[in-house]
């Protein structure tokens, strides 16, 4: 990676330096490979005389020079990304004139060209420290300064950076320093306040944009000008409205950045990322094909997320990555708020949390690598894998379960307080707290170390006796923990009481109370009689897997799932039964025969699709082999029926075939999706645009029914950026050996841009095709290191996490893994990732060992 600076260095490095200012030059007519980057900083040294060292990666440096003398540029470590500076003054100047690199990895400035009409489009992503791959900088978090940038560029480009632009010259010709001549446009933009490097940002190229204004904020959203069309810029101004109205009535300081422009760019490696007013997206936002409304609810999300990050991040900032979980589980827990209290997804907002964020939590909180909210982050290289399931979702379940402690008025008085005293300023855990505190009136050292220094999730499990007449006569509530991972929390927790009346599956009793310790007795359910379901964490309050009870999960699985009258608890519901088949306390076909009998009564699409995704997930990895043919089959059968009677048009009918795609393996199914395909059978009101296209091709070919030629046919068909990555998808899925070999071959050559790598892989991994991949558990662990080692994270991250063996599910995949980790000396976070990996195996065997049974 660009640098493993370490936690040590950069405290050392703060407190010797203030940063003032940043004034950046960049040439970007300079040609295809690399682009001229001129940066001067002014700082001041506590030690005067002390030497430090400033971070540039991957340049080619001509001059550098310190408080007016030319030091030796061949003092510069390329391999560590890093220039020293020797015998510092009281106040500096450092100047550095260099030519940085493109990237083509989705960090740093990358570059990318349209297929359709050869535009160029650039975009940076810094974070977690990649802004020295554009400009030499002090890159980390708590040396804030204030930044200039001048760009040179192209005459038809638009350029957006975090200020606005106050001067644009223009140049009829213009010479570069490598001979190149155009016309060009020279762009200044006004200094930013002081904010750190990471969310410092640049976009440019032939950008269509669109603008409007609101409270007196610019407002500007661009894409690539052949995406234009697909731009939907309406409802993506009506959230960013909705979110500003709601953030400055319940934070209390007003948007600080001037103008907000969000950029949806190419090959970007996240979904989204908070630069200062200037945000960038994932372009598959840009919905250019009939989506769900799952999908527009996911992006509103992302859009309030970011926004939160303009308070929470960007004008208070965490000192070091160990509180990087307060920036995105603060972001996180506020866009669903703001979904909840101020658009139309309504209280359905936490459902979808429940469903969705809460289940990444789970997963990733009881996988070998699981850590504290508040981790432990000694480099770089150790906070690159926590953009995980804890940092976001197990943090903002935790910050929603803190807010039920103190209250809501009094959790954003104290954000309220916390933002104005730390404006533009570096924060840690405990200044959060002391505001809450403040607040609140309640002390929280104890829930900070009961929830953010301990790991692991804990288990609720109702344990009753009932007499003859069914009534009970003992209720306790049974909290869990592994012996690795022992903490026994206080939970807040409400249990409710389920009945069938009148064919509806309705709540008659709630009861809300502390669980704490091993047993915790509720009195108040004597003499109730026992329910068709019993829901511990009704009205999701805590953090913690639940338990259903053996009556419980036969009233689920009996078709009561689909009677619920109420989202929250169906979709706490289908968590607990989710959990109890990844922890093999319920047979995979049990869990198949309750998504059968469920799922089609379920209105909420996100729900929908989330549990779908489920159910061919368990098939496929966690179902007994014997039965894992049938397991498909009962899907795709009940698939083909539910659309067979959707509504014609509706996100029900898509989410359908989209499933059924995914578990189309029979001649009959096949001959199903092909006549969508080619218009003979497809379901009225199916809109059979490019990406169902795509879709339906994929699932063909890895069925062999189409091949490579046909897969040349349909990206002449849809020649653009998105094609080409769903042909990678099919071309890499193609069930042959040889299909196998050029896809691995390409995949391991190191020359596939971000995006081409991403959809490769997952068309190499065809669960589909197992056998197939036999060959290449061994080549894997041969590769894996070296590819560590020689690639930039992000790229060596989505080889080593997505090429694992997963879909070899034996115990000779965990001992591969195991024998790696103790013979190759990987590092880390290496170590970490095939760790997971192994893991997932693991308890895919054990799921079938229960199935089987």
């Amino acid at each position: 990676m660009a640098g493993n600076l370490t936690r040590d260095e950069a405290r050392e490095r703060a407190r010797l330096l203030k940063v003032e200012s940043y004034d950046v030059k960049l040439d970007l007519t300079e040609g295809e490979e690399r682009f001229e980057s001129v940066t001067t900083v002014r700082f001041s040294a506590a030690e005067p005389g002390a030497t430090t060292f400033i971070d540039l990666h991957g340049a080619h440096v001509r001059t550098v020079e310190l408080n007016g003398v030319a030091l030796d540029v061949s003092a510069y470590d390329e391999d560590k990304g890093r220039f020293p500076l020797p015998g510092l003054a009281a106040d500096n100047e450092l100047t550095i004139d260099a030519d940085c690199v493109y990237m083509r990895t989705g960090e740093g400035l990358h570059r990318f060209v349209d297929p359709v009409d050869q535009k160029v489009y650039l975009h940076t992503q810094f974070e977690t420290a990649d802004a020295h791959r554009m400009y030499a900088c002090f890159d980390q978090p708590d040396l804030k300064a204030t930044f200039e940038l001048t760009v040179l560029a192209p005459a038809d480009w638009e350029v957006v950076s975090n200020g606005a632009a106050d001067s644009v010259e223009q140049f009829e010709e213009h010479a570069g320093r490598h001979g190149t001549t155009q016309a060009a446009r020279r762009h200044h933009f006004t200094p930013t306040p002081r904010i750190s490097t990471y969310i410092t940002a640049l976009v440019a190229g032939g950008y269509h944009k669109v603008t409007s204004e609101h409270d007196g904020i610019p407002l500007g959203i661009y894409c690539r000008a052949s995406l234009a069309e697909h731009l939907d810029a309406d409802n993506i101004f009506e959230i960013t409205r909705q979110g500003f109205d709601f953030f400055h009535k319940v934070f209390g300081v007003r948007y600080p950045f001037g103008k907000y422009d969000q950029l949806f760019v190419p090959e970007f490696n996240a979904g989204a990322m908070e630069n200062a007013g200037c945000v960038t997206f994932l372009e598959d936002y840009v919905f250019r094909s009939r989506v769900t409304d799952a999908i527009i609810e996911r992006r509103a999300e992302t859009i309030l997320h970011e926004m939160a990050h303009m308070w929470f991040g960007d004008l208070v900032t965490m000192r070091w990555w160990d509180d990087l979980w307060l920036n995105e589980s603060f972001a996180t827990y506020a866009s669903v708020l703001c979904q909840a209290e101020a658009t139309r997804w309504g209280k359905g907002a936490w459902t979808t949390f429940a469903n969705v964020e809460k289940a990444w939590a789970y997963r990733q909180d009881q996988l070998p690598s699981t850590h504290p909210i508040a981790a432990d982050i000694p480099d770089m290289q150790a906070v690159e894998v926590n953009f995980d399931g804890i940092t976001y979702a197990k943090g903002a379940s935790v910050l929603k379960q803190l807010v039920a402690y103190v209250g809501l008025d009094n959790f954003l008085a104290g954000v309220r307080d916390y933002f104005n005293e730390h404006a533009w300023g570096n924060t840690e855990l405990k200044d959060l707290l002391t505001a809450l505190e403040r607040t609140s009136g309640r002390d929280l050292s104890s829930w900070s170390k009961e929830w953010l220094e301990t790991s692991w999730v804990n288990t609720l499990r109702p344990s009753f006796d009932v007499d003859a007449e069914g009534r009970f006569t003992r209720f306790e509530v049974l909290q869990e923990a592994p012996a690795e991972y022992p903490t026994l929390r206080s939970h807040r927790v409400a249990i409710g009481l389920y009945s069938q009346v009148d064919g509806e599956l309705v709540r008659t009793r709630r009861v809300e109370l502390d669980v704490v310790g091993a047993r915790t007795a509720v009195a108040e359910l004597m003499g109730e009689t026992q329910p068709d379901l019993v829901l511990i964490n009704d009205d999701d309050l805590t953090y913690a897997k639940v338990r259903l009870d053996e009556r419980s999960l036969a009233t689920l699985v009996d078709g009561g799932i689909s009677r619920f009258t109420e989202s929250l608890p169906r979709a706490l519901s289908w968590s607990a039964a989710w959990d109890m088949t990844r922890d093999a306390e319920m047979a995979t076909r049990d869990y198949v025969k309750l998504v059968i009998s469920g799922i089609s009564s379920v209105k909420d699409i996100t729900v929908v699709q989330t549990v779908l995704r489920q159910a061919r997930q368990a098939v496929q990895q966690y179902a007994d082999p014997a039965w894992q043919a049938e397991g498909l089959a009962q899907l795709a059968a009940a698939l083909k029926s539910w659309i067979g009677t959707a509504e014609p048009g509706s996100d029900h009918q898509l989410a359908y075939v989209n499933a059924f795609c995914a578990v189309a393996t029979s001649t009959e199914d096949l001959a199903f999706v092909k006549g969508i395909l080619d218009g003979t059978s497809a379901p009225e009101g199916l809109a059979v645009d490019a990406d169902l296209r795509w879709t339906l091709t994929h699932a063909l070919v890895s069925g062999g029914v189409l091949g490579a030629d046909d897969i040349e046919a349909e990206l002449k068909r849809d020649a653009t950026a998105s094609g080409e990555r769903s042909a990678a998808l099919c071309k890499a899925a193609i069930p042959t050996a040889e299909a196998k070999a050029e896809a691995w071959a390409a995949i391991t050559g190191g020359k596939l841009a971000n995006a081409i790598f991403r959809t490769t892989i997952a068309g190499f991994q065809d669960p589909h095709h197992v056998d197939l991949l036999v060959p290449y558990k061994e080549k894997y662990f041969s590769e894996v290191g070296r590819i560590y080692e020689e690639w930039t994270f992000d790229m060596a991250q989505s080889f080593a996490v997505g090429c694992f063996p997963s879909l070899l599910i034996e115990q000779e995949t965990v001992q591969a893994a195991e024998d790696y980790l103790a013979s190759s000396g990987a590092p880390q976070a290496l170590r970490r990732m095939v760790m997971e990996g192994a893991d997932g195996v693991s308890r895919a065997l054990r799921a079938r060992a229960k199935d089987a049974s």
